[in-house]
C-alpha cells in the first residue's frame, strides 16, 4: 500500500505562523495541456499560462518545459515561488514523488520520479495530487467550498473525477483515490471501462460518449441544428455545441444530454447517501452544459437521497473554472510547504508521509 501525506484544509494554513506575501505555483498537467499559475496563498492570481502537454515526448520533456514555463511567470511577476503543487491524471505515489499509473498517459510515465525531476531542474519544493482531489482542494479553498466544512468536487469531462472533503479535510485513502467517483457502478452490465470494469458511470457520462452519440444523431439525420454547427464534422462536437443545438430543437440531442445528466444524478446521489455531503461543485468540460446537466441531477438526488433532507444539498457549477486544478495546486504548495518547514522535506525536497 501506497503512503500518502493527508492534507487538512488550505485556507491561508491559518493554523501556521507564515508570511502573507508568499507566492505559491500550481500546476495541472492533463492529457493534452499543462496549466500553470503563480498565486498568492490567498489565491490571487499574480501570472498564468497554458502549454501542450506532448506526452508522446515523454514525463522528462513535458517537466522541463513546465519549468521554464513557471521560471517564465515567475519572472514576469518578479518573484519566485516558494513551492509547487503539481495535479497529475492518474495514480501517484506523493510521499515517494513517483508517478505511478496515469491512464491516458504513455507507459513511458509510470513509475517515473517526477518530484527529483522537477527538482533537478531546478524547482523548489514540489507537492503531487490527483488531478481531481487538487481541484476539490482548490474550489474548497479558494471556491463555492471556502467558509465550509464539506465538499463533493465532481469533474466531468474526458471522463469522471472526483474528491471529497469532510469536516475540513480533504480525503485520500489508500492509494490517493478517495472520492474517485467516476469508477462505481451504475450499470453492473454496462459498458466496459477502460478501469477493466463495466457500466461505471464514466462510460455513461462523459465528453467523448456525449461526442458519440450527437454523431450518430447526425448520421441517422435526427440532429439537424448540431450538423449545421459542426459543418457536418463530427470531430467538432463539443458538449457546449450540442447544448446549444437541444436549445435550438434538436429534440434527439435534448434527450442524449438528459439521459447523460441523470445518469450523473444518479451516481452523486448515490456518492451523498454515503457521505452525508452537504455541497456538490461540477467542474470540467461538461459545466459548461449549465441548468441542462443541472437540473436534471438536482432532480434525482432528490428523488433518491432518502434517509435526510436532500433539500439541503446545493449542487453548482465550479466558481474557479478552468483555473480550480492549477489554484488547487497553490493551496496544496502553500499548506505543505509550511507544515513541512522544518522537516527533512527541506532538505530533500520530498513530501513526507
Amino acid at each position: 500500500m501506497v503512503a500518502m501525506p493527508q492534507y487538512d484544509q488550505a485556507r491561508g494554513s491559518d493554523h501556521v505562523n507564515s508570511d502573507d506575501s508568499e507566492v505559491f505555483a500550481g500546476v495541472d498537467l492533463g492529457g493534452t495541456k499543462i496549466a500553470a499559475v503563480v498565486a498568492g496563498k490567498d489565491g490571487r492570481i499574480l501570472a498564468e499560462g497554458v502549454i501542450p502537454t506532448q506526452a508522446e515526448e515523454g514525463p522528462e520533456q513535458a517537466v522541463r518545459r513546465t519549468c521554464r514555463l513557471l521560471n517564465d511567470l515567475g519572472q514576469e511577476h518578479k518573484e519566485m515561488h516558494r513551492a509547487t503543487g503539481v495535479g497529475l491524471p492518474g495514480l501517484i505515489d506523493g510521499a515517494a514523488g513517483k508517478i505511478i499509473f496515469l491512464p491516458n498517459l504513455p507507459v513511458s510515465w509510470r513509475g517515473f520520479p517526477i518530484s527529483a525531476a522537477f527538482a533537478e531542474e531546478g524547482q523548489g519544493p514540489v507537492f503531487l495530487l490527483n488531478d481531481a482531489r487538487m481541484a476539490a482542494l482548490g474550489e474548497f479553498t479558494y471556491g463555492l467550498g471556502r467558509g465550509g466544512e464539506d465538499l463533493l468536487f465532481v469533474t466531468v469531462g474526458t471522463g469522471i473525477g472526483g474528491g471529497l472533503v469532510l469536516n475540513g479535510k480533504l480525503l485520500l485513502g489508500a492509494f490517493g483515490a478517495a472520492g474517485e467517483i467516476g469508477h462505481h457502478t451504475i450499470l453492473p452490465d454496462g459498458p466496459p471501462c477502460s478501469c477493466g470494469a463495466n457500466g461505471c458511470l464514466e462510460t455513461l457520462v462523459s465528453g467523448p460518449t456525449l461526442a458519440r452519440a450527437g454523431s450518430a444523431l447526425m448520421k441517422q439525420g435526427l440532429a439537424p441544428r448540431l450538423n449545421e454547427l459542426t459543418h457536418g464534422d463530427s470531430a467538432r462536437i463539443t458538449a457546449t455545441l450540442m447544448a446549444r443545438a437541444a436549445q435550438d430543437g434538436d429534440q434527439s440531442v435534448a434527450v442524449v444530454i438528459e439521459s447523460a445528466a441523470r445518469y450523473l444524478g444518479v451516481g452523486i446521489a448515490n456518492a451523498v447517501s454515503i457521505t452525508a455531503v452537504r455541497h456538490v461543485v461540477i467542474g470540467g468540460g461538461l459545466s459548461s452544459l449549465g441548468e441542462m446537466l443541472l437540473e436534471p441531477v438536482r432532480r434525482e438526488v432528490l428523488r433518491r437521497v432518502r434517509m435526510f433532507p436532500a433539500e439541503s444539498v446545493t449542487i453548482q457549477v465550479s466558481a474557479l473554472g478552468e483555473k480550480c486544478g492549477a489554484l488547487g495546486g497553490v493551496a496544496l504548495a502553500a499548506q505543505q510547504f509550511r507544515s513541512n518547514a522544518n522537516t527533512e522535506f527541506a532538505r530533500t525536497n520530498q513530501a513526507l508521509a
